[in-house]
């Protein structure tokens, strides 16, 4: 069964989980039924089993690391034999003396931790101090290229080179013809291969167009320093084009037959189109009677301005675009002509602009909904219609909750768990990395943890992967059961996809606020996936993502007392979020989909949107599906659906779009 899987991908998260460790301590100390520390066959004796008395031995073994009592160290290790985080230690020892080691402690590290994180973090370390030392022979032995980063290949590659091997210089161009600066470690390498005679202009041309792409200009004027007159006259040209694409209005000097020179020619028009796709459109069709572009190349250009051609408000020119050449018929570019349709309600253009999607995408959920909607406002066969909405609603999803409406019949909602056996799941919680990811996330250790988590679970098979969701989701970290189903593409557990997490605080700020808490839920679902310090890019906070300037607006009106770091706490948290989106609910007279939109995009933004007079006065489903940003569709569409999820997580059935909301003008 498929749903919604894009539910948290706006946040970076970092998992700093030590504000929460009290609250989940007592519980990992009684014991979860899992085993904790030693693999299945070696029992931790009972005087060492209690976790708070390694926690201890651990943080005076570190410290005494930290202050070079390494006697001390020594004997305490031995009294952590099955703690999960001695490896740590271990680490942190190697780290302070890994210019005098001996290679042989590296390697036995390696063997008693074979693909761990630690492992492999020390393998990059050492690689990397065996090159600084110039040992290039032992770079050339210990370098694992599933591990390496690009510095590290810089360092092989010259091991190998420093050794003899002579076809490494093969190798070097795709290291160094990329979009982005290398890091400085590459330098003399790359300086080897272009006295060695590894530069061409070929190669050059291709990284000096790659650098625009990418917006590196520093690194372009770098590139063309290396080119030959003639090939740096072009990327001159190049460079005049990215900066004023009206340039191309001069044709006699693009007249040149040359693969280079369209690259200019098709780049320059893409620039001017984002400004003006008109005349973008009108230079097309000039250069294109002059030029013999591939059609692969025709395409992506003609497509790039049909795009924009649409953005800029030429709907008429774009058909007339598509018209004249079907081929550039793509999904994305048909779906921008459906959206303006129902945006005029021109429900006849919303029928034919469907028939032009691929099959696939006519298949989907979206559109076929919106074809049983285009035909009822077009007289289209009863039948045809019903069956429509019947294909659609059979799926728990946003359109098959519009669709059940439609039909007025029950939503669907299959809640199958995904299982596993007793001893899969007690064979992955004796798993090394697992269990150390789950002492770092009870210490507060979020880096590190996540890092754990995420370095073990990829190396997992399926049945695996649904037993350290559920052990995950058991220690309440959340994200990390949702992101197992998603791992697997298994939507249908439901208690693992959409947990009730904070129940506590939920039901609290609901009841003060008399806010429906399947709401609060399915924000905090979207927002972070329960991950309680979760940040995102824009400085967003907490479960419910809020601005701390938001945050702080919030906090006043409502006679609460705030600093940022409270963000973290999931009670305030949650006590700021529902109060904001309370002001919301307020703001837009109750209506859940302007409220959603508005928690995304930003209440002014929204008032925009209403105050243009069609959109004012659409239904309710079309005044989603027309949207202008993606993101705040998917957001608005997530969230009324997670909604209706949590009712049901919650034993209370909910309606999918109010009376109000659906009688309502938007």
């Amino acid at each position: 069964m498929r749903f919604l899987r894009s539910g948290f991908t706006r946040y970076t998260g970092t998992l700093n989980t030590g504000r929460l460790a009290g609250a989940f301590a007592l519980g990992m100390l009684l014991g979860c039924g899992y085993a904790n520390a030693a693999p299945a066959s070696i029992a931790a004796p009972p005087s060492i089993a209690d976790k708070t008395e390694q926690r201890k031995l651990y943080n005076q073994a570190q410290n005494a690391i930290r202050s070079g009592r390494y006697t001390e160290y020594r004997e305490l290790l031995a009294e952590l034999e099955h703690y999960p985080l001695k490896p740590y230690l271990e680490y942190n020892y190697i780290s302070r003396r890994l210019s005098r080691l001996p290679a042989e402690d590296i390697a036995a590290f390696q063997r008693d931790y074979p693909g761990s994180y630690l492992a492999d973090k020390l393998n990059r370390r050492w690689v990397e101090k065996l090159a600084l030392q110039g040992k290039w022979a032992d770079v050339v032995d210990q370098y694992q290229a599933d591990n390496a980063t690009t510095e590290l290949t810089c360092y092989y590659l010259r091991g190998r080179i420093t050794e003899g091997d002579k076809t490494a210089y093969s190798d070097v161009a795709e290291v160094w013809n990329v979009g982005h600066s290398q890091p400085k470690a590459c330098d003399p390498l790359f300086a080897n291969w272009m006295k060695q005679g590894g530069m061409t202009d070929a190669i050059a041309w291709q990284r000096f167009v790659k650098a625009m792409d990418s917006r590196q200009r520093s690194l372009a004027r770098y590139v063309t320093k290396l080119m030959s007159p003639d090939t740096k006259a072009l990327a001159e040209l190049y460079d005049e084009v990215d900066r004023n694409p009206r340039a191309l209005n001069d044709m006699a000097r693009f007249g040149k037959q040359s693969a280079d020179m369209q690259q200019i020619i098709l780049h320059g028009l893409q620039r001017l189109s984002l400004r003006d796709a008109e005349l973008a459109n009108e230079l097309w069709h000039r250069y294109d009677a002059q030029q013999l572009f591939a059609d692969n190349a025709r395409l992506e250009t003609q497509r790039y301005i049909a795009v924009r051609l649409l953005r800029q408000g030429h709907t008429a020119e774009t058909e007339a675009l598509i018209k004249a050449t079907p081929a550039l018929n793509s999904e994305d570019l048909v779906e921008w002509l459906v959206r303006d349709a129902l945006r005029n309600l021109d429900w006849h253009r919303v029928n034919k602009w469907i028939a032009m999607l691929p099959p696939k995408a006519r298949a989907s959920e979206r559109w076929r909904y919106w074809q049983a909607r285009a035909l009822e406002n077009t007289g289209g066969a009863s039948e045809q219609i019903t069956t429509l909405y019947q294909l659609v609603s059979q799926t728990r999803s946003f359109y098959g909750f519009l669709s059940a409406d439609r039909l007025k019949v029950p939503y669907e909602l299959v809640d199958k768990p995904a299982t596993v056996d007793a001893v899969t799941r007690d064979q992955v919680a004796t798993i090394g990395g697992v269990q150390r990811a789950r002492e770092l996330f009870i210490l507060g250790k979020a880096l590190d943890a996540r890092r754990e988590w995420y370095h073990t679970t990829r190396k997992l098979d399926e049945p695996q992967i649904i037993a350290a969701g559920k052990l995950a989701e058991s220690w309440g970290w959340h994200r990390n059961g949702i992101q197992a189903m998603i791992q697997i593409r298994y939507w249908d557990d439901l208690e693992l996809r959409f947990p009730l997490a904070y129940q506590e605080h939920v039901n609290t700020t609901a009841k003060d606020l008399s806010v429906a808490p399947h709401l609060l839920f399915a924000i905090a679902r979207q927002e972070s996936a329960f991950t309680a310090d979760a940040r995102s890019s824009a400085g967003a906070l907490g479960l419910m993502q809020l601005l701390p300037s938001t945050a702080k607006q919030t906090a006043h009106r409502s006679g609460m007392s705030f600093s940022t770091y409270d963000l973290l706490e999931p009670a305030t948290n949650i006590a700021l979020g529902g109060r904001y989106l309370n002001q919301l609910l307020d703001q837009f007279d109750g209506n859940r989909i302007l409220a959603a939109a508005a928690y995304n995009a930003g209440p002014n933004r929204v008032k925009q949107w209403l105050s243009k007079s069609k959109s004012a006065s659409l239904p309710y489903d079309v005044w989603i599906e027309t949207i202008p940003y993606r993101e705040t569709r998917g957001y608005v569409q997530n969230v009324l659906s997670y909604s209706v999820i949590y009712g049901y997580r919650l034993g209370e059935a909910k309606p999918f779009i109010t009376a109000s909301e659906a009688g309502s003008s938007l």
